[in-house]
């Protein structure tokens, strides 16, 4: 009797330990957000879309070191036209990054943005992305992928560089799903 009362015991507590696993899972990234945005890690950009520009602060320059890193597995050759830029804080900028496809398939991309460090994230504004929207190349297809962005006045004085990275991951499968999905849909 004692034994089965043990292990219902066991039981019952192996079932809570699973179901709080389960919620600390699900709730790890908001918690993970407000990290961030607490202690400004991360490098997130949110600073997106049109921004008013009053004109340059021509006392300050700031140098704009441009990163592009390949996931695992992204075949693409993709880097910055530019990979260092000087500009002042207020000052429109606008280069490109360059892609080509080197398959011999259709393929979809999606590149992520970083800042480093994490503190300039939210003075750099992002007024017009090739992150913003999903990069599609043919077989054997290259393209020059627009970036216009401005460092915000506001800087900190004490940062005089910034580095912006893009981690590029092949998003195919995903599409081809949703693609699949949307047809089946339609018939």
């Amino acid at each position: 009797m004692n034994v089965q009362a043990d292990n219902r015991r066991l039981v019952r507590r192996l079932v809570f330990s699973c179901v709080l696993m389960f919620g600390f899972g699900f709730a790890l990234v908001p918690l993970y957000d407000v990290f961030c945005e607490v202690t400004g890690l991360n490098g997130k950009i949110t600073n997106t879309g049109p921004v008013a520009v009053e004109g340059p602060d021509l006392s300050r320059q700031v140098r704009v070191r441009l990163l592009a890193v390949h996931n695992e597995g992204m075949p693409w050759e993709f880097g910055p036209v530019d990979g260092l830029i000087e500009t002042h804080p207020g000052e429109m900028k606008q280069t490109a990054f360059h892609a080509t496809n080197p398959t011999g398939r259709r393929m979809v991309a999606q590149a992520i943005p970083s800042v480093a460090p994490a503190e300039a994230a939210e003075y750099l504004h992002k007024v017009n992305c090739f992150c913003f929207e999903q990069q599609t190349l043919l077989a054997g297809e290259s393209v020059q992928m627009p970036l216009l962005f401005v460092i915000d006045k506001k800087l900190p004085e004490h940062i005089r560089s910034l580095t912006l990275s893009y981690t590029l991951f092949d998003i195919s499968p995903e599409v081809s799903v949703a693609e699949s999905s949307e047809k089946e849909q339609s018939l």
